[in-house]
C-alpha cells in the first residue's frame, strides 16, 4: 500500500469513526455552529482584504507586513479551537505499518486543512484590489502564494508549540516571545522608526521570487520536526510511562467541618491540582483572568466605559466559563462511585460551586487598587462578582444535566475531542451573552448606577437560592441518569 492509498484510507476511517461515535448526534449540532462560524469569519475576512487592498495602493507586498498581525491571531484561534494530529494517530501506532506513517498522514491532512484555506477569503479580495491599483501580476500571485504558505507555516509552528504546551504550560512564554519579537523594536526605539523600517523590509520581501522556495522548505523542515515530537509524545503516553511520585501530599483539613461537602471540596482543589488536564486548564484560565485584570485595572487600553464593563466581566467570567463548560465530564471516569450513596451528588454540586464562587476573589483582589485609583468604583466590582457567582453559574450549572462524555484525567496528547448538542450549545450562548444584554439594557434604560444595584440584588438572590436550585439540577439529573451513564461509559478512555 502506498503512502497515498494508506492517507486516503485513515481519512476515511477517521470520518466513520466520527459517525460510529456515541455523540454523533452532537457532533451534527456542532458542524452546524461550525460552519455558521466559518460563514461569518471568511465574511469578516473578505471585509478586512478589501479594506487592505484598498490602503495598499497597488503595493501588492504590503499585506506581507500584515502579516505581524494575522499569525498570531491565527496561532490563538488554532489554540482554541484546533486539536493536535497525535490525537487522531493514536489507533494506529500499533498497527503493522511504519510507526511514523499514520504520523504523517495526518500531519499531511493539516497542510491540506480547510481552515487553512479559509484565509484565501482575505489574500484573494487584497490581490484582486491590488492589481486593479496597478500591481504586476508576478506580485500578486506570489504574495497570494506567499500569504497561504506562511499560514501553513504558522500550522505547523502551533503544532510544535501545543505539543510541548500539553507537556508542560510555561512552553506558552516561548511562543507569546516568538509574535512578540517583531514588536519589541517598538520598546527599543520609542520613535517607531525601526519598526517602520521592518514593515517596508517585509513588504519588499513579499514581492521576491525567493520567498516561495523558502517558505517551501521551511515548511519540509518543521514538518519533520513536527513528526518527531508529535510521534515522541504519542508514545509516551500511550505506553504508560510512570509518573513521578508526589513529594507532599495535603490532607486540607480545614475543609473536615463542612462534612461531605467538604470532602468534595477536597476532591475538587486536588484534581484540579494533580491531574494533568485539569491543571493545565486550571493555569490557562487563571493566567488569562489575571492577565486581562491587570490590563484591564492598571492599563489605559480600554478606557471607554464600554469596553472597561465588558472586560471587567469577563475578567470574573472567564475562568467559570471555561472550567465549568464541560461540568461532569472528569467525573464521568467515576460517576458509578458516585452513584452508590443518596445525594452524593448533590454534595458534588455544592462543593464545586463554593469552589467556583471562591475563585471569583482573586480577580476582585487584582483589580482592588484600581478602585482607589478612581477607575472602578467599589459597587462596579461588586456588581460583576455577584452575577457571576448567581446567575452565571446558575446557567452553566444547568449543563450538569446534560453532560455525558467523559474527559480524560492524565492524557493530553491522545484525548478525545468533545462535541455539543443543541441544548448544550444554547446554554453555553445564554451564559456568554446574557450578562452583557442584562448590562446593555440596564444602561440604556436606568443608567450604570441603578443597573450595578440590580445586578447585585439579582446575583445575590441567586447565590442565596442556590441550594434549592442546585437540588433541582441533581433531580433533573437522577432522571437522565441511566442515559448520561451510557454516555460516560461509552466515551471512556
Amino acid at each position: 500500500m502506498t503512502k497515498w492509498q494508506l492517507f486516503r484510507l485513515l481519512r476515511r476511517n477517521n470520518n466513520l469513526s466520527l459517525k460510529r461515535s456515541p455523540a454523533f448526534e452532537q457532533n451534527k449540532w456542532a458542524k452546524l455552529f461550525i460552519y455558521f462560524g466559518a460563514a461569518v469569519f471568511a465574511l469578516y475576512l473578505i471585509i478586512y482584504g478589501t479594506a487592505m487592498g484598498a490602503a495598499a495602493d497597488g503595493e501588492a507586498g504590503m499585506i506581507i507586513s500584515f502579516m505581524i498581525l494575522i499569525l498570531p491571531i491565527d496561532f490563538l484561534l488554532r489554540f482554541i479551537f484546533q486539536t493536535t494530529p497525535a490525537m487522531m494517530a493514536k489507533p494506529y501506532i500499533l498497527m503493522p505499518i511504519s510507526r511514523y506513517t499514520a504520523i504523517e498522514c495526518f500531519l499531511a491532512a493539516s497542510h491540506l486543512s480547510g481552515y487553512n484555506f479559509l484565509w484565501l477569503a482575505m489574500f484573494l479580495p487584497y490581490s484582486v484590489i491590488a492589481l486593479a491599483g496597478g500591481a504586476a501580476w508576478g506580485d500578486a500571485v506570489c504574495v497570494t502564494l506567499l500569504s497561504l504558505l506562511l499560514i501553513i507555516i504558522n500550522s505547523q509552528v502551533y503544532l510544535f508549540f501545543r505539543t510541548l504546551v500539553n507537556r508542560h504550560v510555561l512552553w506558552i512564554l516561548p511562543a507569546i516571545a516568538l509574535y512578540a519579537l517583531p514588536f519589541s523594536t517598538l520598546l527599543a526605539d520609542k520613535s517607531d522608526k525601526t519598526f517602520k523600517h521592518l514593515l517596508e523590509a517585509l513588504q519588499d520581501i513579499g514581492t521576491a521570487w525567493w520567498t516561495v522556495p523558502f517558505a517551501l522548505c521551511l515548511i519540509a523542515a518543521l514538518f519533520c520536526v513536527n513528526r518527531h515530537f508529535q510521534f515522541k509524545y504519542v508514545y509516551e503516553e500511550i505506553s504508560k510511562k510512570k509518573e513521578r511520585e508526589l513529594k507532599h501530599i495535603s490532607n486540607f483539613a480545614a475543609f473536615n467541618r463542612f462534612g461531605i461537602v467538604g470532602e468534595y471540596l477536597k476532591l475538587e482543589l486536588k484534581s484540579n491540582l494533580r491531574n494533568k488536564v485539569m491543571r493545565q486548564r486550571t493555569i490557562m484560565s487563571l493566567s488569562l483572568v489575571v492577565m486581562f485584570s491587570l490590563l484591564i485595572a492598571y492599563t489605559n487600553i480600554y478606557d471607554n466605559p464600554m469596553m472597561t464593563n465588558f472586560w471587567c466581566l469577563y475578567c470574573f467570567a472567564i475562568y467559570s466559563v471555561t472550567s465549568l463548560i464541560k461540568i461532569m465530564g472528569q467525573e464521568g471516569n467515576y460517576i458509578d462511585l458516585l452513584m452508590v450513596h443518596q445525594e452524593n451528588i448533590l454534595a458534588m454540586l455544592k462543593a464545586k460551586y463554593w469552589f467556583y464562587c471562591a475563585v471569583l476573589v482573586v480577580p476582585f483582589v487584582i483589580m482592588l487598587p484600581a478602585v482607589f485609583t478612581g477607575k472602578f468604583t467599589l459597587l462596579m466590582l461588586t456588581a460583576y462578582m455577584l452575577l457571576t457567582a448567581g446567575f452565571i453559574h446558575f446557567v452553566i450549572f444547568q449543563l450538569a444535566v446534560y453532560n455525558k462524555q467523559t474527559l480524560p484525567l492524565m492524557q493530553k496528547v491522545t484525548g478525545k475531542g468533545n462535541f455539543e448538542n443543541g441544548m448544550q450549545i444554547a446554554i453555553e450562548i445564554i451564559a456568554l451573552l446574557g450578562p452583557g444584554i442584562i448590562v446593555g439594557l440596564g444602561y440604556l434604560v436606568a443608567g450604570l448606577t441603578a443597573t450595578y444595584v440590580f445586578m447585585c440584588l439579582f446575583g445575590l438572590a441567586l447565590v442565596l437560592t442556590s441550594h434549592f436550585w442546585l437540588r433541582n439540577v441533581y433531580t433533573r439529573m437522577m432522571q437522565r441518569k441511566y442515559d448520561n451513564l451510557e454516555g460516560f461509559r461509552s466515551t471512556r478512555e
